[in-house]
């Protein structure tokens, strides 16, 4: 036990070493500049640095236009296009659903199923429009009793308001 207590002590200390890196011209042996290290922070700074530059990068592409170069992700531009083109495609269906209809009862009037002194465009096209749905809007027994909770509430703040301006009024 005391053996691994020691290696891991002489691990540590190694860390904490001091060391000099010097930077020499080569022809002149001149010495440029010359920094003390040890191990520990030049892993400290690196891994700073490495952090860094990944939380740059990561900011660059998330908050550019440049994430629209990443496979995935699409342009602001294509998703306004298929906005526009869906909402088209929804009028084109309906028109086209109105032409049908229209010319369904133009066939009935040529094979003679339908007599022609009946047969109006607007009538048709009235017919063929969708029946909207009844939806029941009115308030639930709960919404009702909430209603009154608040109203009963309102009034009390209101009261104690007014109270508290006579107050600092006089």
């Amino acid at each position: 036990m005391s053996s691994n207590r020691l290696k891991k002590k002489k691990f540590f200390d190694r860390l904490l070493i001091k060391n000099r890196l010097i930077i020499l011209n080569e022809d002149t042996f001149e010495e440029i500049f010359s920094f003390k290290l040890n191990i520990m922070s030049v892993f400290v700074s690196l891994s700073l640095g490495a952090i860094f530059l990944i939380s740059i990068t990561t900011v660059l592409i998330a908050f550019t236009p440049l994430r629209e170069f990443i496979p995935g992700y699409s342009s602001s531009k294509l998703k306004r296009d298929a906005t526009v083109l869906a909402l088209k495609s929804d009028s084109l269906s309906i028109a086209l659903k109105k032409n049908e209809i229209y010319i369904k009862s133009i066939q009935k009037v040529l094979n003679g199923d339908l007599e022609y002194a009946k047969f109006n465009k607007d009538s048709i096209l009235s017919n063929s429009d969708e029946a909207p749905v009844h939806v029941d809007l009115s308030p639930s027994q709960k919404e009702i009793e909430l209603r009154k909770r608040v109203k009963e509430e309102e009034k009390l703040d209101f009261k104690s308001q007014k109270s508290n301006s006579k107050k600092k009024t006089r």
